[in-house]
């Protein structure tokens, strides 16, 4: 009973049926086509398949996937990427434009070079006996004067004091991790609100800004006697070159990592927390 129902039903889906089109006037068949009804059913699947197929190249190879749900937050954060990377760009190319021009001036002559006078030996023998003779008499003056001025007693001792600056805070906010140099940990890690403004410590140049591969960017402001160096950052507001005041703002913070903040003197090292009150 079963099998015969199996194959009645395989002997109904098989069967073929003439689809035909007609003229309206003659009656004569102008087009027919033979199909069962697995066959259409075949056809309606590979044709719905087909369609889905061809719409979804369409959505990835064309610029149609920009206006889908998802895909305009990949494309605004690739213009910042990109964006970013041009700024680096043309701030590289005009650094190597000055480069190139401070070249052409040296090279055309209008940069005046140190001038150089030739000496024969004869001039150069008398000089260095005018040179001798110059500190016999200096040496008989020095003694003179010792010997004038043994008995007399320096009541003051001046010492020359060196300058003292105040250091502004980088940026309003918390130590997160303290610097330690001693296990390669030069700076401070600050904790910040977003959009806070990070400031020059002191006043000085922004010699070095550097778009860094995680989307921020790196600033050194040398100053009179201290360097100091803001890693992390985001957005900059100054360019390689520029003079900073102490306190003024030359870039915001990263809202994704948090600022590094060093400090160095003479190539050594400071730990910033020594001189700056966070």
């Amino acid at each position: 009973m079963t099998d015969s129902k199996k194959d009645t039903f395989w002997a109904r889906i098989s069967r073929k049926y003439r689809l035909s089109v007609l003229h309206e006037d003659t009656l004569a068949e102008s087009w027919h086509v033979r199909l069962s009804w697995l066959g259409a059913v075949t056809i309606v699947t590979l044709m719905f398949l087909l369609s889905v197929g061809l719409l979804s190249l369409l959505i990835v190879y064309t610029p149609i996937r920009n206006i889908l749900p998802g895909y305009s937050e990949d494309l605004r954060r690739s213009l910042v990427e990109n964006s970013a990377r041009v700024d680096s760009l043309n701030t590289e190319m005009e650094l190597q434009r000055q480069y190139m021009d401070v070249l052409k001036m040296v090279m055309s002559g209008e940069v005046s070079t140190d001038t150089v006078q030739s000496l024969d030996s004869m001039e150069v023998v008398m000089r260095e006996k005018l040179l001798e003779a110059k500190n016999e008499a200096t040496e008989e003056f020095m003694a003179q004067y010792e010997a004038k001025e043994k008995n007399n007693f320096q009541l003051f001792d001046i010492q020359e004091t060196a300058p003292v600056y105040t250091l502004f805070r980088p940026v309003n906010g918390v130590v997160v991790q303290s610097a330690d140099p001693q296990n390669g940990v030069f700076g401070v890690t600050l904790g910040t609100p977003d959009n806070a403004g990070v400031t020059s410590v002191l006043a000085g140049v922004l010699v070095y800004v550097n778009y860094e591969i995680d989307n921020t960017y790196t600033l050194i402001v040398q100053h009179a006697a201290y360097l100091s160096v803001y890693r992390h950052a985001g957005r900059v507001l100054k360019k390689a070159g520029d003079a900073v005041k102490a306190g003024e703002s030359i870039a915001l913070v990263s809202p994704d990592v948090p600022l590094v903040f060093e400090l160095w003197q003479n190539g050594k090292s400071i730990n910033p927390e020594e001189v700056i009150t966070f």
